[in-house]
C-alpha cells in the first residue's frame, strides 16, 4: 500500500447532495480496490486561475488515501470519464 493526496475540482453548479454522492463515489472505488481513505476535506467552491469547461469557478475536494498502486490507473480512468469532474491530480505521498 502507498500514501496517496486525490485533488478533484467538480463542477460548479451541482448542489451538496451530487456533491457528496460523487465523493462517496470516489472513495467508494478507493476501499474495494481494497485501499483506505485517512482524510477527506471539502475546500469549497473556488476561483480558478483560468477558463476550464467555460467555468470560473470550481468545488475543490482533497482526498488522502492509502491504495495499491496498481490502483491508480485505474482511478485514473475512472476520474476522467466521470462528467462533473472538470480536473482532477492524484500524487504519490
Amino acid at each position: 500500500m502507498r500514501n496517496y493526496e486525490v485533488v478533484f475540482i467538480i463542477h460548479p453548479d451541482l448542489d451538496e447532495t451530487a456533491v457528496n454522492g460523487l465523493i462517496d463515489k470516489v472513495k467508494g472505488w478507493i476501499t474495494e480496490a481494497g485501499g483506505t481513505v485517512d482524510n477527506t476535506e471539502l475546500w469549497g467552491k473556488r476561483r480558478m486561475a483560468y477558463l476550464i469547461r467555460k467555468q470560473r469557478e470550481g468545488q475543490y475536494v482533497y482526498i488522502q488515501a492509502s491504495m495499491p498502486p496498481a490502483f491508480s490507473n485505474t482511478l485514473d480512468h475512472n476520474l476522467r470519464l466521470t462528467e462533473p469532474i472538470m480536473r482532477y491530480l492524484i500524487t504519490a505521498k
